[in-house]
């Protein structure tokens, strides 16, 4: 890439940004991304508050408001949404496109309860800032943002610059009390749950002596192990500037180019 773009736009969807991300996070001058959502869920997009129509999201890049975000680091590639494991978060690459095409986002519901009944825990040492946890486990996620794989409040207290993952471990749990964990993922009130762990972390290492397979960003992102490091504030995206009064970038961070003269 030519090292004097000033802006970069991506048109598509979150695999799309994924690979932009990738060309540009170990550049020494990242040119501002500017992000026209056109997948089937679009979580960066959501999560920013850009538009679904090409339009609206150009209007969103012309008004020049940009915030700096943080992206993860995971072994040597980036990602800037989420990483996961667990077969349940191989819907987004094992959804038929033809249904994607019919439902869209809903797509991934359909796909995802059809998989429950075939859900396995496996085994897993995921470290995080000084704790380990060390059993069998359903799914983890490492979120970035407040949506992933269309739920939107996932990560209620998502920041999208404090520099943190959001590390959720959904333990062994029976189909019961797995569709209930799911039904309170729609409402954000499954923090709590006892089948739930939820905490904040900077650096993450998991391992597994299962073949387990990641998703990073919707797509298949490989095997573990995996080390995973937040890169605080690290790229400068165009986004709306009601992302300051909805809480998701700190009042600390907040540049001058994203408030309103």
């Amino acid at each position: 890439m030519h090292e004097n773009y000033d802006v970069l736009i991506a048109a598509g969807g979150d695999g799309t940004l994924n690979e932009v991300v990738n060309g540009i996070a170990e550049k020494p001058n990242r040119p501002k991304l500017g992000v026209i959502p056109m997948g089937t869920v679009n979580d960066f997009g959501r999560a920013l508050h850009i538009p679904n129509d090409i339009m609206g999201a150009l209007d969103v890049i012309i008004e020049g408001h940009s915030t700096k975000v943080d992206i993860g680091k995971m072994n040597n590639r980036y990602f800037i949404n989420l990483a996961a494991g667990g077969q349940l978060t191989q819907v987004s690459y094992e959804t038929p496109s033809k249904l994607k095409s019919i439902v869209g986002p809903f797509a991934y519901y359909i796909k995802g309860f059809e998989m429950l009944p075939q859900m396995k825990a496996v085994d897993l040492r995921i470290e995080y800032d000084g704790n380990v946890f060390q059993g069998e486990a359903l799914l983890f996620f490492l979120g970035l943002t407040n949506s992933m794989a269309g739920f939107e409040k996932l990560v209620p207290d998502a920041k999208l610059d404090d520099g943190y993952f959001t590390l959720i471990i959904v333990e062994k749990s029976n189909l019961a009390e797995l569709g209930h964990i799911m039904t309170l993922a729609s409402r954000g009130e499954h923090t709590k749950h006892p089948k739930v762990i939820y905490e904040k972390a900077k650096a993450i290492n998991i391992s597994s002596f299962t073949d387990l397979q990641l998703n990073v960003d919707g797509e298949y992102g490989g095997k573990l192990p995996a080390n995973f490091l937040n890169l605080e504030r690290h790229i400068d995206v165009f986004a709306p500037n009601d992302i300051v009064n909805e809480e998701l970038i700190n009042n600390d961070h907040v540049d001058d180019n994203l408030i309103e003269e």
